[in-house]
């Protein structure tokens, strides 16, 4: 059920929510490695194309962020200072804009995605393969939007298990249907990487409605979750306002694997798959991390909201904390056997080398990356996201330079991009921290208790 995080331990909030927030962001990520996994068996080239058609993950996550962040961000705020009619209004229009999104992201997929894979892939065959993962994932990404908007009312409540149990539920769907879909398992008819996505757009449907009919049931702030309102512009201005910075982060790193994949086509599908590989299980394990920066918004925000700026600060120290503990030991895991993270997904010996060294590599940036969402997790609570945005503009500016130079250079590896990645991860940190540092003293300086409305 809903919770009042302006009382009682915030450490205890932290790693409650942490958890539950945790197991939802894997079984969400297993969507992805589930299909990796089985399309590993049919080429190198498969996997290049899915790990390709991935990179549109990261363009839907920019666009979820201008809806969730944004929602989260005003509802928590809402409910510390127990402004019900705000807590609706703001839900209401987060779910409208979710409808564009969904709409939106069918056409231009459709539309424009065949296009985007064929300029970045490696060869024909990679393409091909990209191409029909991507017609048959797109409906998943687009529902991303509306079940995305239901998650942030309740994160911002501090509702997270429910959520969890969902998403587990859809793993294990897409981990079923996906060999029935890709190998035609009893069907008799085979799919291959069109049959990989359709198993995920399948579990997310199936997801969507599990989240429909749980929404009413652990919480009651909001009733009947897909009653749509008039357009408010005011309200939605302020939802874009706070979601946009976020969006376009995320946008950031959608180009940041576009300028990858476009360095690294010269060194062949093998590169590419690697890559592929690398980045997906680096992201399962940056988890721990961002399930703690997630906490970190609805707790703070409801603290901010409520004028408590000692357990806003108290909540940014415990998660950094956290955090940073947390990748250190993911650091020692990645620098002791990369190899043995990698190999469930890539059974190609040079595609597994490359992924290895990637993941080696990049490790060392993984307590800065920590920090960076412990950041970012705070500007969304403070309601003012540009510091976020600014840091992931100066990193893919660092990097982008770095690595078109090293690749024009006779003397060029694959390493030397890794190398360059990392010690942009590290700027971006030092950069978030100053902004944070600027942030707590200005949006903390004269907050005062506010008294509850009836």
């Amino acid at each position: 059920m809903q919770q009042d995080l302006t009382q009682g331990s915030i450490s205890k909030q932290l790693i409650g929510m942490a958890a539950f927030i945790g197991l939802g962001l894997l079984f969400q990520t297993l969507y992805f490695l589930i299909d990796l996994y089985f399309v590993g068996s049919i080429g190198a080239d498969a996997l290049a194309g899915v790990g390709l058609a991935g990179v549109f993950f990261f363009l839907a996550m920019a666009a979820a962020q201008l809806v969730s962040v944004g929602a989260l961000s005003l509802i928590a705020r809402a409910i510390g200072a127990r402004d019900v009619g705000q807590i609706d209004g703001v839900y209401r229009q987060s779910l409208l804009l979710s409808g564009g999104l969904f709409v939106l992201t069918l056409a231009l997929g459709y539309g424009l995605g065949g296009a985007a894979i064929d300029a970045l892939a490696a060869d024909p065959a990679t393409a091909a393969k990209g191409k029909a993962y991507l017609d048959g994932f797109l409906p998943a990404l687009a529902l991303m939007f509306p079940t995305g908007a239901m998650a942030a009312a309740l994160r911002a409540a501090g509702v997270v298990r429910p959520t969890m149990l969902v998403q587990t539920g859809t793993v294990l769907l897409n981990a079923v249907l996906a060999p029935i879909l890709i190998a035609g398992w009893g069907s008799g008819f085979p799919l291959g990487v069109f049959g990989a996505g359709l198993a995920s757009s399948v579990a997310a449907m199936v997801g969507f409605l599990g989240s429909v009919w749980l929404f009413g049931r652990v919480q009651t702030l909001i009733v009947d979750p897909l009653r749509l309102d008039r357009p408010s512009p005011v309200i939605l201005a302020r939802i874009v306002g706070i979601g946009l910075p976020s969006a376009v982060e995320f946008l950031l790193m959608f180009v940041t694997m576009g300028v990858v994949y476009s360095v690294i086509r010269n060194y062949g599908s093998e590169a590419q798959a690697g890559f592929g590989v690398g980045s997906r299980v680096m992201q399962a394990i940056f988890l721990p991390a961002m399930a703690i920066s997630f906490a970190v918004a609805p707790v703070a925000g409801q603290n901010f909201g409520a004028g408590l700026p000692d357990r806003v600060r108290r909540t940014v120290r415990d998660a950094a904390l956290m955090s940073s503990a947390l990748m250190a030991c993911l650091t020692v895991l990645c620098l002791w056997e990369a190899r043995l993270l990698v190999a469930p997904f890539a059974p190609d010996p040079a595609v597994a080398k490359a992924a290895a060294t990637y993941l080696g590599i990049v490790s060392l940036n993984f307590v800065a990356t920590g920090l960076i969402f412990t950041a970012s997790g705070t500007f969304q609570a403070l309601g003012d996201t540009r510091p976020a945005l600014v840091g992931g503009l100066l990193r893919l500016i660092v990097f982008s330079a770095a690595a078109f130079w090293i690749s024009a250079q006779p003397w060029a590896r694959l390493e030397h991009l890794w190398w360059a990645s990392a010690a942009s991860a590290l700027l971006h940190a030092v950069v978030a921290l100053l902004f944070l540092r600027d942030q707590l003293k200005w949006k903390l300086a004269g907050l005062v208790p506010r008294p509850a409305a009836a």
